[in-house]
């Protein structure tokens, strides 16, 4: 028996965990028959961290066989509507689970226009809250499991037990958001969150990622005001080319996006040589 346990460790050792990232929901806030933004990252067939929770993310949870006792932190880019609503839908659920040990919530800090991760929290489970019939999930002691609130307003990193965290505030109009970097053994992600890089801090965090995850909300011709909040795709393109990502993801498909994928593909593929593809719901990924 010692012997066999040996050999399955060094097999372990020698080829690495199994690193795959789920696409939960590839679409935006409008109903368009695909499931707002989330994305799960898997590791040795268990979830271990979630990434947005919008509409439709805990239905596609159910659907990918994943549990809620295996994961370690749970990351919202910013607090739109279809990034974040679907998380009091996961806490209830894990009132009926048998998680016991807390888990982080992470999310920017506030501004004028929106609460923080913390004041959102609050507003949702907190005694004055929507839900305060579950408020005990804001405690230690409680029937179900304590959700620890982060604010993120600079550079973070987080350090968990199968992956590491890296988290900048990105220029998202007038709403705060993050950018996610994970890295998990040799391998990495970086979901650049809803932004238009007007800050150009995605290109540092994006350096020599295996798999850029870019939000793709607006075609290359778009103009207004969703320009401050998006990147379009010659900007996805030089983001990747100048950081030397392996493969791009499009993501955060929206209608206007829908229809001009070879138009896309075209203008991207003449800046950066690397893979690209687009997401669909359920679409799973091994790195």
């Amino acid at each position: 028996m010692k012997k066999v346990l040996l050999l399955l460790l060094s097999i372990t050792a020698l080829f690495g965990a199994k690193i795959e990232f789920e696409v939960l929901g590839s679409g935006g806030p409008e109903i368009d028959g695909r499931a707002s933004t989330s994305y799960l990252l898997w590791i040795d067939n268990e979830a271990k961290l979630i990434v947005d929770m919008g509409s439709g993310a805990m239905l596609r949870f159910e659907e990918s066989g994943a549990k809620l006792e295996t994961l370690e932190a749970v990351v919202l880019t910013h607090l739109h509507i279809d990034h974040s609503v679907d998380l009091p839908s996961f806490v209830k659920a894990g009132y009926f689970s048998q998680r016991t040990n807390s888990l982080d919530i992470i999310g920017p800090d506030d501004n004028w226009y929106f609460p923080s991760t913390s004041e959102f929290v609050e507003n949702l489970f907190g005694s004055a809250g929507a839900y305060r019939y579950m408020r005990d999930v804001l405690d230690e002691k409680n029937d179900s499991f304590q959700i620890i609130p982060f604010d993120i307003d600079e550079q973070t990193t987080k350090k968990y037990k199968s992956f590491t965290l890296t988290m900048i505030p990105v220029h998202h109009g007038i709403v705060p958001a993050l950018a996610v970097r994970i890295d998990i053994e040799d391998k990495s992600i970086l979901i650049s969150g809803d932004t238009n890089n007007k800050d150009h801090s995605l290109e540092k965090l994006a350096k020599n990622v295996d798999l850029f995850v870019a939000h793709h909300a607006i075609p290359e011709y778009a103009q207004g005001y969703a320009t401050q909040l998006h990147m379009k795709p010659t900007e996805i393109a030089n983001i990747a080319k100048k950081s030397n990502v392996k493969r791009v993801l499009l993501t955060h498909r929206m209608k206007r996006t829908l229809g001009t994928q070879k138009e896309t593909l075209q203008i991207i593929g003449k800046i950066y040589q690397g893979e690209v593809s687009f997401a669909e719901d359920k679409m799973k990924i091994e790195l």
